[in-house]
């Protein structure tokens, strides 16, 4: 009679490790792979059907533009795990929103437009995502420190105003010249950027005057340590004026001028000098 071990086979593993994969970063890099998926048939479309002849330059500049992207998609995955859930969603939300953009600046023509223009136009792009994704965290997490209905609505909103004035810049940048933008384009931007400033700025002045306030840093450490007592055990040393124990009536047993007591202080034995050798006394005859 023969026992069968069950073999390793280095496949076996597999199922079990890309089980402890979170479900939102999963489906973050199912996000990245379909975006480069969809963003290269694009590009083999354009490439099959557009009429200009400048192809395989749009073409070495779309594969430049599809690697950066998986470079930022895979340097998400990695920092996922010390990144909250909302965090890692919108951080892979923006560099899809930069590769669309890209892709339209490279294929869409653009009369007049020079190529160091959208290379400029490009960088733009770029900035004004991230510097939306970042107003976004520093804006959660000052709202975080005292949630009240009004804050929570003023964070909303003002998140709301942020981004539409983010997709009405890249309208611009990404084509510069497929619409005429009326004067009203611009007016409606610059109320955008005014109510999301005030916005911005109400939310942390609100925490900071009815929020929670921080204790000194001696205050904190002495609600943590217990209050020194007398050398019975139970009965606490006096408080002085500054919030201190009172170490002085430790020593002397008296509570120092100002000291508040919580109880009267033990007696102490009486403290008698040293009396020196005594001789004894002589025998009775």
């Amino acid at each position: 009679m023969t026992a069968s071990y069950p073999q390793h086979t280095p496949g076996a593993a597999a199922p079990e490790e890309s089980a402890g994969i979170p479900p939102l970063l999963r489906g973050v890099m199912w996000v990245a792979i379909g975006a480069l998926i969809a963003g290269a048939i694009l590009c083999v479309f354009w490439v099959l059907l557009s009429p200009e002849g400048d192809v395989i330059p749009k073409a070495f500049l779309t594969i430049i533009a599809l690697a950066a992207f998986a470079g930022m998609s895979l340097m998400d995955a990695q920092l996922a795990p010390r990144r909250t859930s909302w965090l890692v969603l919108v951080s892979m939300l923006s560099w899809v929103l930069v590769l669309l953009c890209a892709l339209t600046l490279i294929w869409v023509p653009a009369e007049n437009v020079f190529v160091v223009v959208k290379v400029w136009f490009f960088i733009l792009i770029v900035l004004f995502v991230q510097l939306t994704v970042l107003h976004q965290r520093i804006v959660w997490r000052a709202h975080r420190r005292h949630v009240t209905g009004f804050t929570r609505t003023l964070t909303v909103i003002t998140s709301v105003f942020v981004v539409a004035l983010l997709f009405m810049a890249l309208v611009p940048l990404t084509l510069p010249t497929y619409f005429d933008y009326p004067d009203m384009y611009g007016r409606i931007m610059v109320s955008l950027a005014i109510l999301g400033a005030v916005g911005t700025a109400l939310i942390p002045l609100i925490t900071a005057m009815f929020g929670p306030k921080r204790l000194a840093a001696h205050v904190e450490a002495a609600r943590t340590l217990p209050w020194p007592t007398y050398r019975d055990g139970v009965t606490p040393l006096p408080m002085l004026p500054d919030g201190q124990p009172d170490f002085d009536a430790l020593r002397t047993g008296v509570p120092s001028p100002g000291a508040r007591s919580f109880g009267s202080p033990p007696a102490q034995a009486p403290h008698h000098p040293n009396p020196g050798p005594q001789h004894p006394a002589p025998p009775a005859p």
